[in-house]
């Protein structure tokens, strides 16, 4: 600090994770690793405190579900309208999407995603794989895990497409799956980075925040 002038250095962004249901712990780790501060958010007040957001992998009825039984689902909308970056994997991708093929009939959605996701897409829980997977902003290969996960079915032409899964590495007649997506400051992968101990998707998603924040 120069003497009689004081200098401000930059704060982590703070990121929280939805902890209702889920891989919370494994995003929050992955998180710190990737330079944020993190909180676990379960309600209202939490969730107006934070630069951005992460909704984990689980299971997409019951996570829809608990955010309505906590008063969360309207006013998260209203956040991601209002420009918070967020980023789901797997069911967190399902949450995301407008449109769920598959889907129980009062299953909510937050249309943050111009997108039509076919969930359990890939399989059953024994049809779960991993495989390596080129992602825009990512330098190098990502190794993926995918479990019961979900693929992207359609997607709208402001959404880009940051990843494909082809025919040689996954099982059956899946080719040419969108596996990543990004429209705006929202950010979903249908695999689970967060198991991985590769924090580089993080870190992208973290940049994002920075920015905002």
């Amino acid at each position: 600090m120069i003497a009689g002038k004081v200098t401000h250095v930059p704060q982590q962004p703070l990121v929280g994770v939805l902890a209702l249901q889920g891989d919370v712990r494994e995003h929050a780790a992955m998180l710190r690793r990737a330079g944020a501060r993190v909180v676990e958010v379960r309600r209202v007040s939490e969730l107006a405190e934070v630069d951005g957001l992460v909704l984990p992998g689980g299971e997409s009825t019951t996570m829809s579900r608990l955010l309505d039984t906590f008063d969360l689902l309207d006013p998260l909308r209203q956040r991601i309208r209002d420009g918070l970056p967020v980023f789901g994997s797997c069911a967190g991708m399902v949450l995301l999407a407008r449109q769920v093929l598959d889907g129980r009939p009062d299953q909510h959605q937050l249309g943050a995603l111009d997108v039509v996701v076919r969930r359990n897409a890939f399989g059953r829980q024994v049809d779960s794989f991993e495989a390596d997977v080129d992602v825009a902003g990512v330098e190098g290969s990502f190794h993926a895990v995918f479990i019961r996960a979900p693929w992207v079915e359609k997607a709208g032409s402001e959404v880009e497409v940051l990843a494909t899964v082809g025919d040689a590495t996954t099982p059956g007649s899946a080719a040419d799956r969108i596996v990543a997506v990004r429209q705006g400051r929202v950010l979903a992968t249908a695999f689970h980075p967060e198991l991985t101990g590769d924090e580089r998707i993080h870190r992208l998603f973290v940049r994002t925040v920075s920015e905002v924040a």
